[in-house]
């Protein structure tokens, strides 16, 4: 690899691990970003720092944890002003002292209003849309004497967000996202089409997507999450009303709408190819948070169910390995993507970052030793990763201890916090957890 590598980074917004056609999807085709996941790795554990749009964009750029300033959703009234320490760390500022241009083009959704300008970028797009591909083209085009950083946002598949929110409108906000000609409606509309000459019957029964496996509710599902679903009425009209149809024709538009950004992706993924700079630069590609994809009867996200808070994230570069697929490092794109920047930079990563450069994983036999607990946090609760446990402890409600032993209940359907085989394993659990969250919210102490 050549030193000092160009980054082109690429960021979707709302689209879970599952949507990609290389992840063994069969409803969805995504060409350009199964492009990138066979020049190099693939990793099938990674997640995202909070399933939530503000807090998680905050981690990417940082590095680190939303709560290191009390930001856990997409409220941020009550933060005054952003540490000056986490912004001099910022991804673009960290970037620029190795002497790389950072450019930023697409969604930001930073909170307090933040601008790129605030993490170290250039603005060359406030498209997120077709606009973003064209005007990261141009970029692409001209003359690059230093290496770039590059970040390309894009907004979808989160248009799919819409539906519900339009189906149950009754809010004064939910009005106002609902109200006619907005082109993220337009968008969904468009996404929600049968194709033409289909009678519904032939659609349902051969072309549109299945139910989830997981489509139900657990019986010991935390009560916090339908606490949380009853503070965006939407959310819990949704999971109450919508028919199995409805739900599949989500999916359905979910599909669609990965397939568009897909599309955009690729106009970028064909400019890098037939430039000049295609040798000397890393690509990587990942989303925010996911979306719950009708699993447990849910849309949107919040929750630490994997639909929501297991994101893809692709890395493909010169004298990579290629076509990897790394099912057993458990990662983190808003803690170690910064540290990964760094590595690729020839920088060292700041102190207080808690993530890890990815770069000892992108080999076919990686030597490197792993960290064993990976954190997630979210407004309703915390929750550590460890090997194929996921233990969760929410802040209010019934059933706030949870634990999922994903090798034997990769659907989440069952709370094994009971489970006899599995006692010896929840106290280790409960002892790390108090580690990697030491300020630890328990309601029931």
């Amino acid at each position: 690899m050549a030193d000092r590598p160009n980054i082109l980074f690429i960021v979707t917004d709302q689209q879970n691990a599952n949507m990609l056609s290389a992840a063994g999807n069969r409803h969805v085709r995504t060409p350009a970003m199964d492009s990138i996941a066979l020049r190099g790795t693939r990793f099938e554990r990674a997640y995202c720092m909070n399933p939530v749009c503000v807090p998680s964009r905050f981690s990417l750029f940082t590095g680190r944890r939303g709560s290191d300033i009390g930001l856990l959703n997409n409220m941020d009234d009550h933060i005054k002003e952003m540490p000056a320490a986490v912004l001099k760390h910022a991804m673009g500022r960290r970037m620029r002292l190795a002497g790389y241009r950072t450019a930023y083009g697409g969604k930001t959704h930073f909170p307090l209003g933040l601008r790129p300008e605030d993490f170290g970028f250039e603005t060359i797009s406030h498209d997120d849309r077709d606009g973003l591909a064209e005007d990261c083209v141009q970029f692409l085009s001209g003359d690059h004497s230093d290496p770039f950083l590059l970040v390309a946002s894009f907004i979808n598949p989160h248009d799919i967000c819409h539906m519900a929110i339009r189906d149950f409108a009754e809010t004064p906000r939910e009005r106002h996202l609902s109200r006619p000609g907005r082109i993220q409606l337009k968008e969904l509309d468009a996404a929600l089409q049968i194709p033409d000459g289909m009678t519904k019957e032939e659609f349902f029964g051969n072309v549109c997507p299945p139910l989830p496996a997981n489509f139900e509710i657990p019986p010991e599902e935390a009560e916090a999450i339908r606490i949380m679903q009853a503070r965006g009425p939407f959310k819990l009209k949704a999971r109450e009303r919508y028919s199995e149809e409805d739900w599949r024709m989500h999916r359905w538009a979910y599909a669609r709408l990965t397939e568009r950004v897909d599309r955009q992706i690729g106009r970028v993924l064909a400019a890098l190819q037939d430039s000049d700079l295609v040798d000397s630069t890393v690509v990587v590609f990942t989303s925010d948070h996911g979306d719950m994809d009708a699993s447990h009867r849910m849309e949107h996200k919040t929750a630490f169910y994997d639909e929501a808070a297991r994101v893809p994230l692709l890395i493909a570069g010169p004298r990579l390995a290629r076509g990897l697929v790394d099912s057993r490092h458990v990662v983190s794109n808003g803690l170690d993507l910064v540290p990964t920047f760094c590595a690729l930079a020839g920088l060292e990563p700041p102190e207080e970052l808690e993530g890890r450069s990815l770069l000892p994983l992108l080999d076919a036999a990686p030597a490197a030793a792993w960290r064993e607990t990976t954190p997630v946090e979210s407004d309703i609760g915390q929750m550590i990763v460890q090997d194929n446990f996921k233990y969760m402890r929410y802040y209010q409600g019934e059933n706030y201890e949870q634990l999922v032993d994903l090798a034997q209940d990769p659907g989440e359907m069952r709370n094994a916090v009971h489970d006899a085989a599995h006692q010896s394993r929840l106290r280790d659990l409960r002892v790390e957890f108090a580690s990697v969250f030491p300020r630890a919210h328990d309601p029931y102490v």
